[in-house]
């Protein structure tokens, strides 16, 4: 989703980190839907505060950790969506199928979620452990790869340029 802006060279590296973080605000305006207004995360603004008081660590350590956070479901959307295609290929579109791997990616981001006190990622990944609906759950991941990039848009945009290298050689 967030990829074209990679791509564009006439902007400098800053410019394409505000791109990013413009997207990612669009993208989670996409929670007025009816699809998710239900979890009530419209509005929602991470802030270490809560992470910091709960865990006893500093908001440096605690900055740090969301860097990792965020890298991680970047790098997991691709493994998410690439379970979910499988599971459209084998026909699983409106039905019930074997969403154990899916799962488990949901399952191990939500305890990175929970540690961190990220509400918005907890209810989506909560999401991706509960629904079948496969067009929810890819609605669902779209906007948490923009709420992570909301959290650390440089993070994001390093770890996405790491990937499209990656993914180019």
């Amino acid at each position: 989703m967030f990829t074209k802006y990679l791509t564009n060279n006439e902007l400098s590296k800053e410019e394409k980190i505000q791109n990013f973080l413009e997207k990612a605000k669009v993208v989670c305006k996409k929670l007025s839907s009816k699809e998710l207004q239900h979890l009530h995360i419209y509005n929602y603004n991470y802030t270490v505060d809560v992470a910091v008081n709960e865990l006893g660590l500093d908001e440096e350590l605690i900055y740090q950790l969301i860097d990792d956070y965020v890298a991680q479901i970047i790098k997991s959307k691709a493994q998410f969506m690439e379970y979910i295609k499988d599971l459209e290929d084998a026909g699983q579109k409106d039905m019930p199928g074997d969403y154990k791997l899916l799962r488990e990616l949901a399952h191990k981001n939500l305890g990175v979620a929970k540690n961190l006190r990220i509400l918005d990622a907890q209810k989506l990944l909560t999401e991706l452990l509960n629904k079948d609906d496969l067009n929810y759950l890819m609605l669902c991941l779209d906007v948490l790869e923009a709420c992570a990039v909301k959290l650390s848009p440089e993070c994001a945009y390093e770890t996405m340029q790491l990937i499209n290298i990656k993914n180019n050689i």
